[in-house]
């Protein structure tokens, strides 16, 4: 018998964000526009009670589902913030971030044939978790209505075969965020279905102009909900990797047992570095938002000046702006603004097919060097569109 690899992993591909962002060791002067990664520090009350935790040896395991003091604090969160309320005791897991829900949820609910709807364009990192499950992506076209997810459209891909629909808004990559009557009418649609319901709302912190509403509101749809969140984006701890899951109890005796079998439980130093965010750092997002909103607003109006169409973002720290114009597709275009500009973009299509002619541009970035490859791209727009090339960029400040 010969050694083979698992047909399913060889037909899924790297992430498409780190393609570009792995060339960057070979263009050391380029402004680098391709992470979603918060430029601020973690808190320094939240790095403290880690090297406390470490210092007191708490550094073992924990139950599987996570502290309970955490799971309380979670809970205690969204009933403060949101007004629902999850059981700390049965229906929240602590995860190794957000990614580790996400595997979680699929490989707990998902079977050989199954159908899962994606609006897309869509963060990349679903996709590939649906077919390692055995399932198949259905996806929701929303390139035509300002991305965002039609009720009429979702309900007519609704099949035998559908397990589930995956919301992620704020979305990455577009920012958007759904309309209060769009949910209500999503909802409407969703609560006359018998499908889970996956919502990654890991940038509900990140929103601007308008609360948030989460799905979990909707008391209808609790039964079949899934509901992702954590800190990487909210308190910047990407790295700390806390993620929370919660669902109904039914349905979380199951997946804490594939959780369990992945990662046996959380990071400990990490979980009582969450339980201070929660409870001593509430206000966290809210001290970061004005400066996401204000670097918004500055890539927003640079690129409607250049003449790239862009949908305004009303959360999360991505713009989407259209490349239709210039005939490439975004891959292409991606790898000439690297190579002539020197500045790094995710090509559209990391985020499903649906996502070509756009690429995406991310605002968590240091003000100057936003301001930097802005100049960059202009030069690089205006140069193209008088049929110029090879464009030598301004070295970076210093």
């Amino acid at each position: 018998m010969s050694l083979t690899i698992n047909p399913r992993v060889q037909q899924i591909e790297p992430s498409g964000i780190r393609k570009i962002a792995n060339q960057l060791i070979n263009y050391p002067d380029a402004i680098n526009l391709t992470i979603g990664q918060p430029d601020f520090p973690t808190p320094e009350r939240i790095k403290q009670a880690a090297r406390k935790a470490i210092d007191d040896n708490k550094t073992t395991y924990s139950h599987n589902a996570g502290l309970l003091e955490l799971r309380q604090a979670v809970s205690t969160f969204f009933t403060d913030k949101y007004s629902f309320t999850y059981n700390p005791q049965t229906e929240i897991i602590i995860t190794t971030g957000a990614s580790e829900a996400m595997d979680t949820v699929f490989r707990t609910i998902l079977e050989e044939g199954d159908e899962v709807i994606v609006p897309a364009p869509i963060y990349t990192g679903y996709e590939p978790l649906i077919m390692l499950a055995g399932a198949t992506p259905i996806y929701l076209d929303t390139t035509k209505t300002g991305f965002i997810p039609d009720p009429a459209q979702l309900a007519k891909l609704i099949t035998p075969k559908t397990k589930a629909i995956v919301f992620n808004y704020p979305s990455n990559p577009t920012g958007v965020t759904i309309p209060r009557d769009t949910m209500d009418e999503l909802a409407a649609t969703l609560a006359k279905q018998d499908i889970f319901i996956i919502s990654d709302e890991i940038y509900s912190e990140n929103t601007f102009e308008e609360e948030h509403r989460s799905f979990a509101e909707y008391p209808v749809l609790k039964d079949k909900l899934f509901l992702i969140h954590g800190l990487s984006k909210s308190h910047s701890m990407t790295g700390w990797r806390i993620g929370f899951l919660l669902a109904a109890e039914k349905w979380m005796q199951q997946a804490v047992k594939v959780h369990a079998y992945n990662t046996i439980c959380a990071s400990v130093p990490s979980q009582h570095a969450a339980i201070c965010a929660l409870t001593e750092c509430q206000h966290t997002p809210a001290a970061m938002n004005p400066d996401y909103i204000l670097r918004r607003d500055y890539i927003y109006n640079r690129l409607t000046d250049m003449g790239l169409p862009t949908v305004k973002p009303g959360g999360a720290f991505y713009m989407f702006p259209s490349i239709k114009e210039f005939n490439k597709t975004s891959d292409q275009f991606a790898r000439i603004l690297l190579d002539e500009a020197r500045v790094a973009v995710v090509p559209g299509t990391a985020f499903t097919a649906f996502g070509e002619g756009h690429i995406r541009i991310s605002y968590a970035y240091a003000f100057d060097q936003l301001e930097i490859a802005m100049d960059r791209l202009e030069k690089w727009v205006t140069h193209w569109r008088n049929n110029e090339r090879h464009i030598v960029p301004d070295p970076p400040l210093l």
